[in-house]
């Protein structure tokens, strides 16, 4: 007869199990991914969590590319881009080869409100933005649609 069987048939009661634990490489090696996880999570990596980049909805968006010296920068293609866009925006195209050269030569503590399609791209290009040192950016949270409908003026020319 086992402990287990012992203490059952003894007491009435079932004694408590004692959980099985996975050892070897394999369970050390998911508990390093999981650490490192957690630290990627609490030290802000990736995403637009720098304190350079700050996400916003179409109405803050707007109120922010409506101050004084905000550069509005669409970063969505030539084509896209002539076919309408935000009064007053600049094109600089995320997923063109001379995109990194032409952010280079912006001011990197003016402030940029950048916006796309769909929110991707726009993402893609903060991130870029904030991590070649700029200080004030702003990503839409959305894209075009979302900002016409909040009021933003759509225009072709």
């Amino acid at each position: 007869m086992s402990l287990l069987e012992r203490t059952e048939s003894t007491s009435g009661a079932r004694a408590p199990r004692r959980r099985a634990t996975a050892r070897g490489p394999v369970s050390k090696a998911l508990a390093l991914i999981a650490a490192l996880l957690g630290v990627a999570v609490l030290t802000g990596c990736g995403g637009s969590s720098s304190g350079s980049v700050q996400t916003v909805d179409p109405k803050a968006f707007l109120t922010t590319a409506s101050q004084p010296g905000t550069v509005v920068v669409d970063v969505r293609t030539p084509a896209e881009y002539a076919a309408g866009h935000i009064d007053g925006a600049v094109n600089i195209d995320v997923e063109a080869s001379t995109f990194d050269a032409e952010v280079a030569k912006l001011d990197k503590n003016a402030t940029y409100a950048v916006y796309c399609h769909s929110g991707r791209r726009s993402g893609l290009a903060t991130d870029a933005m904030g991590k070649a040192g700029f200080t004030h950016v702003y990503n839409l949270s959305g894209g075009i649609a979302d900002l016409a409908s909040a009021g933003g003026q759509v225009v072709t020319s």
